[in-house]
């Protein structure tokens, strides 16, 4: 596994990818995904990417409650899951996509 590398700017360089800051969301790379981040609890470092391209969030009250409600119990492992990441960037506050699913 890549070690992550701190640059004299300040950012961190990790799998060939370069990262603001630990647990700062950046666009993906990864086709069909929204967003990644590269996660760091205690020692445990990890790249995760999450959101879903090709489908809108965040578009109602509604879709909010309900993966909100569908995605709690991965949303409770923190900073470590997927879940917890598109639940504090993508479907967090009022609005956001006018994409809705198919």
């Amino acid at each position: 596994m890549a070690k992550p590398v701190k640059l004299p700017s300040g950012k961190i360089r990790y799998a060939g990818r370069t990262f603001p800051a630990y647990n700062k969301p950046i666009k993906s790379d990864r086709k069909n995904k929204k967003m990644m981040v590269l996660a760091k609890s205690g020692d445990q470092i990890k790249l995760i990417h999450f959101g879903d391209s090709r489908y809108g969030h965040n578009y109602s009250p509604e879709a909010r409650r309900s993966f909100k409600a569908r995605h709690a119990a991965n949303i409770k492992k923190g900073r470590m899951s997927a879940a917890y990441w598109a639940d504090k960037e993508l479907w967090a506050g009022k609005g956001g996509s006018v994409k809705r699913p198919s």
